[in-house]
């Protein structure tokens, strides 16, 4: 059996957003449901700190055990979680939240204003993008019930990056935070469904039914709405292996399983007892280094744009049409407020005569090219090898470079050591996230394009959603004359479960509350 999970949408809403009283209420904790769901988990997290990482699996096993002010609905606008309502000021530059009462921690005590103030604060300074865009923010305590983000500017994306769903604002007790050494916390303590119990280092987590949890009373919307711990336990197992994560699952031995191979599908779907996942996990790209070497000249990434064929690159990267799409859009349709055709002509275009026509006027003098890539992850080293093949079609001399994903994050600082990376990206929630478009922060290729970093500033403070789309449209089209990167399309991963477990979602990452397990 097979179930497909629709990619998240994403609408961009410019005002503040509130929600009414009745939003909030007393647990929505059910004693219906019980039992142990054990979770067949790839990999180990560093820790489970959302503050001090991007690691996904701190995500991923974190949201369970802490929860935020805001995060994303079914149609990914900020919405309120731990918070009541939230409103934007007439001036962008302040944003009001007003806290749902008697919501507790793990440890029984209520969270309060003096409780997300500092959780925020130490969440500001160790985000990256927090810490960029708010380093002249604050958060200030208004009453107990009542926190304020006062910015320095008029700032329309500010409700984005605080429903952010990695490296997450996760909301401590006060005297957690004030405890806590640089590398993160050591008590984890949350207001979320379930509860610590448990940590064995590079075996499993154990987490426990929170009983006491306070939900809102809203049918569940993708990471808000009602939440529901339906089982008394929730295990993940370290499982770096993927077949022994999928033969686990034949077994009985887990009830949900990720990141299943694609050539495992077939053997899910042709089992009763089984049934595999499809959801949406990131887009693919190669990326220039823009600073040195050929690639530095806009004709000659123009030029591998046009040179190589997108679909075959999806097709050896991702196996079959149904796990990925071939779509032009940083965000794409699904993400329906910011969706935009512009620049769709030239990510459709082939042309390989044309390509050596920019190749020449760029100055390619026959040399070899460096193309670094991976085999830790088969979809980038499928991506560099049609890449090769479609360019010594016309003539250019490349050279793969494969190392280790530590290693590889490391020479890909090096201007001088290569010359295209092939790259997964993940899921973002608004253009400001996409890393290689803003030359500001200098993301590894090396962007210089002030034209960008005009429209994602214009963006960033645009007054409506007609405006901001607009602004997003001009962005994209200039993206795809300017190519930072090229991206050949949307890709999707697979996640299986056993039959006898319900309602397991998918919403940016595995949704394991409201899940339930017969015997």
């Amino acid at each position: 059996m097979k179930k497909i999970l629709i990619p998240f949408l994403i609408v961009f809403l410019l005002v503040g957003c509130a929600s009414s009283s009745e939003d909030a209420g007393k647990s929505g904790n059910s004693d219906k449901g019980g039992g142990t769901l054990t979770v067949a988990y790839p990999a180990q997290p560093p820790t489970l700190d959302p503050h001090v990482t991007v690691a996904v699996p701190t995500t991923d096993i974190g949201r369970n055990i802490f929860e935020t002010l805001l995060a994303f609905n079914e149609r990914n606008e900020a919405s309120p979680l731990l918070a009541e309502s939230f409103e934007s000021s007439k001036d962008l530059r302040s944003i009001t939240f007003k806290l749902r009462e008697g919501v507790k921690f793990h440890n029984g005590k209520e969270m309060t204003a003096d409780d997300v103030v500092a959780s925020m604060e130490r969440w500001r300074q160790l985000n990256g993008k927090a810490n960029t865009y708010f380093s002249k923010s604050e958060f200030v305590k208004e009453d107990d019930y009542t926190v304020v983000l006062k910015m320095d500017k008029p700032f329309t994306i500010a409700k984005y990056i605080l429903a952010t769903n990695i490296n997450f604002p996760a909301i401590m007790p006060k005297e957690v935070i004030e405890n806590a050494p640089k590398a993160g916390v050591k008590e984890y303590i949350g207001t979320g469904p379930f509860k610590l119990e448990e940590w064995k280092k590079d075996q499993f987590i154990k987490l426990v039914k929170n009983r006491d949890y306070q939900s809102p009373r809203k049918e569940p919307d993708g990471l808000v709405g009602k939440k529901d711990p339906m089982v008394d336990k929730l295990v993940f197992r370290m499982v770096p292996d993927a077949s022994t994560r999928t033969t686990g699952l034949q077994t009985g031995e887990y009830d949900i399983a990720l990141q299943i191979p694609y050539d495992n599908v077939p053997t899910i779907e042709s089992d009763g007892n089984l049934e595999a996942i499809v959801h949406p996990e990131g887009f693919s790209t190669v990326i220039f280094n823009k600073r040195n070497g050929l690639f530095s000249n806009e004709k000659a990434r123009q030029a591998l744009n046009l040179a190589v064929d997108k679909k075959e690159v999806m097709l050896a990267a991702y196996t079959d049409e149904k796990f990925f799409s071939q779509e032009h859009g940083l965000l794409s349709k699904e993400y329906v407020s910011w969706y935009s055709q512009q620049g769709k002509e030239k990510h459709d275009a082939y042309d390989p005569e044309a390509a050596k026509k920019l190749l020449k006027e760029a100055g390619y003098d026959g040399e070899e090219l460096k193309i670094l890539t991976t085999r830790e992850y088969e979809s980038h080293y499928q991506t560099a090898v049609v890449i090769q093949d479609n360019l010594k079609k016309i003539g250019v001399k490349t050279d793969l470079q494969i190392y280790d994903w530590a290693t590889l994050m490391e020479v890909r600082e090096d201007d001088n050591f290569y010359d295209l990376l092939t790259m997964g990206n993940i899921p973002v929630t608004d253009p400001t996230q996409i890393n290689f478009l803003d030359s500001r922060i200098n993301y590894t290729g090396w962007s210089n394009s002030p034209e960008i970093d005009q429209l994602l500033d214009q963006l960033m403070v645009a007054p409506s959603d007609e405006e901001a789309k607009e602004i997003f449209g001009e962005l994209q089209n200039e993206y795809w004359n300017y190519l930072p990167a090229v991206k050949f399309g949307n890709y999707d991963r697979v996640a299986a479960t056993r039959t006898n477990v319900e309602n397991f979602e998918w919403f940016q990452g595995p949704v394991f509350w409201n899940t339930t397990k017969s015997d």
